[in-house]
């Protein structure tokens, strides 16, 4: 469980984020929503620790991330996945290089037992025997795939994800919530995902934050959506005839 509690973030005059208060649970999605310029992916870098909040703390399992210095905070790092918007593959590697980085980095494990965990993540994205393949080889939905592998080679507690359907088509994007879907359930990890998609939204959206102007405007779930009277939010979510035809089915 990830907890922030009263989170601002200033950039010299520019007040980002507005004393955001919230709880995110393991085996749950835990969606981001927003317009552009929100705060949606400022607060997901202050949670991480890519940036340091202003004021306000960020809690894992109970320990005050915040007021860690960079040595204390290791431990609960290793424990973070992260899914990057453009899938931040390293192109001079291959697929199975790529995920076999951060083992090199953060664990003694031999090499077979790195390639061990680089095929099983492999194979549980459903990219089987795609080990020698390069970043320019793949799909764009495949890389996607490749960088959440890498993401769960650490059997991380918790799951960040950036923009995860950015690029792709709808019947990729809905694979690629599945898998997410999937592997949070299956691992109880807490994922905590940033996203613009009302697809991912109306599908997968377990537990959902929507942020304006900086402040957390709403908090429910999918099936809560269909009856906010939250007038910012209606405008965000059923912009299309086609997220207004999913309201009107739940």
């Amino acid at each position: 469980m990830i907890e922030i509690q009263d989170i601002y973030k200033t950039f010299g005059d520019n007040e980002v984020l507005k004393g955001i208060t919230a709880t995110f649970e393991a085996g749950k999605n835990n969606l981001i929503i927003g317009g552009s310029g929100s705060g949606k992916t400022t607060l997901l870098k202050c949670i991480v620790g890519l940036h340091e909040p202003t004021k306000g703390k960020v809690i894992f399992n109970g320990e005050d991330f915040t007021a860690m210095n960079f040595e204390e905070r290791v431990p609960i790092r290793k424990q973070i996945g992260m899914l990057f918007q453009n899938s931040a593959l390293f192109d001079s590697m291959t697929v199975e290089e790529n995920i076999i980085f951060p083992l090199n980095l953060f664990t003694d494990m031999s090499k077979s037992e790195k390639l061990d965990r680089a095929n099983f993540c492999l194979e549980r994205v459903n990219l089987k025997d795609k080990n020698k393949l390069f970043p320019s080889e793949l799909s764009g939905g495949m890389k996607k795939r490749v960088g959440i592998a890498r993401a769960i080679a650490m059997e991380p507690k918790y799951l960040f994800v950036d923009e995860p359907n950015s690029g792709l088509d709808p019947k990729t994007s809905i694979v690629i919530d599945e898998l997410i879907n999937e592997l949070t359930q299956e691992y109880k990890i807490t994922t905590v995902i940033v996203t613009h998609d009302m697809n991912s939204v109306m599908g997968i959206g377990d537990h959902i934050i929507f942020l304006h102007q900086g402040k957390k405007a709403w908090e429910g779930t999918n099936k809560d959506i269909a009856h906010t009277d939250n007038q910012e939010l209606n405008d965000f979510v059923f912009a299309s005839k086609f997220t207004q035809a999913a309201k009107e089915k739940l």
